[in-house]
């Protein structure tokens, strides 16, 4: 879902915005402007747009190979949004202009001057805050959560020591 609303978004903002002055959208905090961007977030990386697309194909190959282990719905949201975006930057890498493998991303959601980016921007950033939000509840890819994994490893040691008690208690008899 994520991929085609990038796609359809970009398409739009290509047949619409071309040739075009800005337009306010929220006025001047969220405007409309059409950039063909050869870089990353705030046009780093301009002269090493093969090196953003090897990167963006490392990334869906960790996404999908990590999807394999997936136990949570917050994860499949997660890697989904990751996911979606990251396929939607590397196809405007792979099928725009100047060529394959160095195409420039459509960008046209300009934040106050501050960044101009595109839904799939909107979707690897609000991955990234959701997997650090799951980071710090200790929420793992499987589901399990760090303080259930510490409380099963607590309750083995006293297991165990309750065991070695008896046995130590028997010993005795």
């Amino acid at each position: 879902m994520t991929y085609l609303a990038d796609q359809a978004s970009k398409a739009w903002a290509v047949a619409t915005l071309t040739d075009q002055a800005p337009r306010d959208l929220l006025g001047s905090f969220l405007r409309l402007e059409l950039i063909r961007n050869p870089g990353a977030a705030f046009s780093l990386g301009t002269g090493s747009t093969w090196v953003l697309t090897l990167i963006a194909v490392v990334v869906l190959l960790v996404v999908i190979r990590t999807s394999r282990r997936i136990g949570s719905r917050r994860w499949a949201w997660a890697l989904g949004l990751l996911l979606g975006g990251a396929l939607g930057n590397l196809t405007d890498r792979m099928i725009r202009e100047p060529g394959v493998g160095r195409g420039h991303v459509v960008d046209f959601l300009d934040y106050n001057n501050w960044f101009i980016g595109n839904v799939a921007d909107i979707a690897i950033v609000g991955a990234a805050a959701l997997i650090g939000l799951l980071a710090v509840l200790g929420i793992g890819v499987d589901g399990t959560r760090e303080r259930d994994n510490a409380t099963a490893g607590s309750s083995t040691r006293e297991t165990r020591q309750t065991h070695q008690t008896r046995r130590g208690e028997d010993d005795d008899d």
